[in-house]
């Protein structure tokens, strides 16, 4: 089952606004998720009804994952000091 990778426009600025080594390794990571949406070291947030993140560095990857359409829609991106204010 391959899901879909669908990124929330702001989500697109927040991609460009990184430098080039960063956006590489995090687009990356997103397309391992169209393979296994839970990956290992997934968290699910707290307070959140349907919203995951991962790691990558000292980035994180907010997202919520629509099963029946198998769509992974990533919400926010940003560095773990700004990402959960």
């Amino acid at each position: 089952m391959t899901y879909s990778i669908l990124l929330a426009p702001p989500v697109e600025r927040q991609l460009k606004a990184l430098t080039e080594p960063v956006q590489k390794r995090i687009v990356k990571r997103l397309r391992m998720l169209k393979e296994n949406p839970r990956p290992q070291g997934v968290k699910k947030l707290a307070g959140e009804e349907d919203l995951y993140r991962i790691r990558e560095g000292d980035y994180r990857i907010i997202y919520t994952i629509q099963d029946k359409q198998l769509i992974v829609l990533v919400v926010k991106i940003g560095d773990r000091k700004e990402i959960y204010r």
